[in-house]
């Protein structure tokens, strides 16, 4: 079952910060500065956490994963609220491997 998940990262150093947004995009749809929404089974995200892993520095940077919930429209409306321009989901399943 896929689920979606907001990812947020704080990387310290511009050449991590460039590997961890060239990762990132594989995974999900890239919505903010340094913020991503994916879709993702526990697989997926056991990978994408490895791949963070290997490239993040432990002390300095950190990572963010919320769960938001199962992989609907209902769901993600009743879960994420704009000010501004609103939120339109891409079907991103294609970019997840």
């Amino acid at each position: 079952m896929r689920y979606f998940v907001l990812v947020s990262y704080d990387i310290s150093d511009a050449k991590r910060w460039r590997k961890v947004f060239k990762t990132m995009k594989a995974f999900g749809e890239h919505v903010q500065y340094s913020v991503f929404i994916c879709q993702l089974t526990d697989l997926q995200a056991a990978v994408l956490k490895g791949k963070l892993e290997d490239i993040i520095h432990h002390n300095q940077d950190q990572v963010m994963f919320v769960h938001i919930g199962s992989v609907t429209r209902d769901q993600l409306d009743k879960k994420i609220s704009t000010v501004g321009r609103e939120y339109y989901p891409r079907d991103i399943s294609k970019l997840i491997y």
